[in-house]
């Protein structure tokens, strides 16, 4: 007889991959439930997400994340909560969130995995990174330290680069969307190495570790080898589906960075966050598994993921 599958509370349910973690996880068979949080009572847009998620399954637990009482309510109805909060918040709120849903975990005492708000380029990497993607990974770092001390179970998700961010535009500042005028910056010598995941495909390699206790206390870095791309290879393959040739000029590390003068925070981390992806050869340069870490596409073979050629003949 097949074991009964846990029960999965998702915070952030209604968010960008939120929404995309609890269909996984409903089609992964999990009783699934999103935090109801008062408030989001007069979001219209939330609201009608929270009702399309419903018809799809899943049921929804009252809570506030201000409110410690009931986040500890919440998490003692489920076995496994996943925190798709936003992580890049560059204020301390995101950190302060995630201190306070491990807290509720512990005084619960009943869940056997957290999957916390991370879902980037592993933070543990990337501490000496330029400021303010330095202090994000710290901040990211502090939450896994109390986790651990707090002796919660837990599993960390390196995703690595959200495709959506990354494929469509070929890696361009200021637009998600492809270049209209077949004109395009590279960055460095555009050979530098990243690896670009399908949200969709985070979230079902993020739910297949509920249950596996091959992840247990460890990090799971989604590595997908047909999607390890250097930018001039995404432009090559949009190239390709396009039956267009695009004008390369060259960006320096140093005109890269100077963007940020004068720009708003988000900007500035946005740059900081994606230089070590793009120059000095790329974060991949000398990336190897280490103890404690695992890669998905090894453990779940049977996960047919995207490939970025997939993803880009979406908007070709």
């Amino acid at each position: 007889m097949a074991s009964e599958k846990s029960r999965v509370l998702v915070l952030g349910g209604t968010g960008y991959l939120g929404k995309r973690l609890v269909k996984a996880s409903l089609r992964e068979g999990h009783p699934t439930y999103v935090l109801q949080r008062p408030e989001n009572c007069m979001d219209i847009n939330k609201i009608q997400l929270l009702l399309r998620l419903k018809k799809h399954g899943a049921k929804f637990i009252e809570g506030s994340l201000s409110d410690h009482e009931s986040l500890v309510r919440a998490v003692k109805q489920v076995d496994v909560v996943i925190s798709a909060l936003s992580s890049s918040d560059i204020s301390t709120t995101a950190t302060q969130l995630q201190l306070k849903i491990a807290a509720a975990i512990k005084e619960a005492g009943n869940v056997k995995r957290f999957i916390p708000a991370e879902f980037c380029i592993d933070p543990a990497r990337h501490v000496h990174d330029l400021e303010p993607a330095k202090t994000l990974n710290v901040r990211m770092m502090d939450v896994r330290q109390a986790i651990v001390e707090a002796n919660i179970p837990y599993t960390s998700i390196a995703a690595n680069c959200f495709a959506g961010y990354f494929v469509p535009n070929l890696c361009q500042l200021g637009s998600l969307l492809p270049p209209k005028d077949n004109k395009v910056s590279i960055f460095g010598d555009g050979n530098a190495k990243a690896i670009y995941v399908d949200e969709n495909d985070i979230a079902t390699y993020t739910v297949k570790t509920i249950d596996d206790p091959r992840t247990i206390n460890k990090t799971l870095h989604l590595m997908p080898p047909e999607n390890i791309r250097s930018q001039n290879e995404l432009i090559s393959i949009w190239e390709k589906l396009t039956g267009k040739k695009y004008e390369r000029s060259t960006i320096s590390g140093e005109d890269y960075l100077a963007i940020m003068n004068g720009a708003d925070a988000i900007i500035q981390f946005g740059i900081t966050h994606n230089y070590p992806i793009f120059y000095e050869g790329g974060y991949l340069k000398s990336f190897e598994l280490k103890e404690g870490d695992e890669e998905a596409t090894k453990l779940y073979p049977d996960v047919k993921y995207t490939i970025v050629e997939e993803y880009l003949k979406r908007y070709a």
